[in-house]
């Protein structure tokens, strides 16, 4: 099978896509052959302007029915590859969304919010993030927040989370826990990547890994290409196991400087935590700078001599397992 009709069959999920959501950019998602994207609608934001963006998220599922669907259960993304539409899943890359109230978390599932990453970089009330000096783990409050994700089914992601919390929350969670996005430390010291044996602690306790192609946690920075991706990529198949790892982008297409910037500053306004190497708007690697080239990465697979059976797992069956179990559906 040629690299473009494995493309076109496979399920392709991407699970963490934070570009600046339109129309054209719901294009290119399908262009790309993503059969489905967990897509951000709350970092920093609180209640009230969480709750707005997840209403345009309705709007968007009317006006643009061609082109996209809502995901709730893992039988929504078989179906969107049924009907050549993209699945959305509503995801969450904080709990300040709640308010410090956990009751909120149920009213967030009922309108389909489905992975949900308990802290950004930084402390909250349920633990620590990656970029904090210090990092004591989950709080009792945050325990009550894992208790209470696992009883919804939504999916909780530590991608940025601090190890401590992290470990804590592997360690106590009743369903699968994951790395949505990340890359691997043993490749590039940054705060934000995992250690092999934080991977392998993750996968040991039934959780999950996703490999982020995001640049800037990448050794060679803005001169990655899409090959260097899939060869960091595989560093990390080899540390838990190919049925063990899936893709979360981390795309931030058609995003700008202030975004960035916004995102970059611990909660949105005081101390910067995220410095780059390089300045300008965020960038994606060589050969895979749009959402619409999402097959060169499944290409860049088989220049690597992935067998078809791996690059399958890795480009979505893997995630929709996961989503399986932890969904239902």
């Amino acid at each position: 099978m040629s690299g473009s009709d494995l493309h076109k069959s496979a399920i392709v999920i991407d699970a963490l896509v934070i570009s600046k959501w339109s129309r054209a950019v719901f294009e290119e998602m399908r262009a790309g052959g993503i059969t489905a994207a967990s897509c951000t609608t709350s970092v920093w934001e609180g209640f009230q302007t969480t709750m707005t963006a997840i209403a345009q998220w309705k709007r968007w599922f009317r006006e643009h029915a061609d082109i996209i669907l809502p995901v709730r259960k893992a039988a929504d993304i078989r179906r969107a590859k049924a009907e050549g539409k993209v699945g959305i899943i509503l995801s969450w890359q904080n709990t300040a969304a709640i308010d410090n109230d956990i009751r909120n978390l149920e009213l967030f599932h009922d309108v389909g919010v489905r992975i949900v990453q308990i802290t950004y970089n930084t402390q909250n009330l349920v633990g620590c993030g990656c970029l904090e000096r210090f990092d004591p783990g989950l709080s009792d409050f945050g325990r009550e927040v894992v208790a209470e994700l696992n009883r919804l089914g939504i999916l909780i992601d530590l991608s940025h989370v601090g190890p401590k919390t992290a470990e804590d929350t592997i360690l106590l969670s009743k369903q699968p826990v994951c790395y949505t996005h990340c890359a691997p430390r043993a490749l590039y010291e940054h705060a934000r990547n995992k250690t092999d044996a934080e991977l392998r602690f993750m996968v040991d306790h039934g959780g999950f890994v996703g490999f982020s192609t995001y640049p800037v946690f990448l050794p060679k920075g803005y001169d990655t290409t899409v090959d260097d991706c899939v060869a960091a990529m595989e560093h990390v198949v080899d540390v838990v196991g190919e049925d063990n790892v899936g893709i979360g982008t981390d795309f931030l297409q058609d995003q700008d400087k202030p975004f960035y910037d916004w995102v970059a500053h611990d909660k949105g306004t005081a101390r910067r935590i995220l410095v780059r190497r390089d300045d300008g708007p965020p960038r994606m690697p060589k050969g895979f700078e749009r959402l619409s080239q999402f097959g060169n990465l499944t290409a860049a697979m088989e220049r690597r001599g992935w067998t078809e059976g791996r690059i399958r797992k890795v480009m979505g069956e893997n995630w929709l397992r996961v989503f399986g179990a932890t969904w239902g559906g």
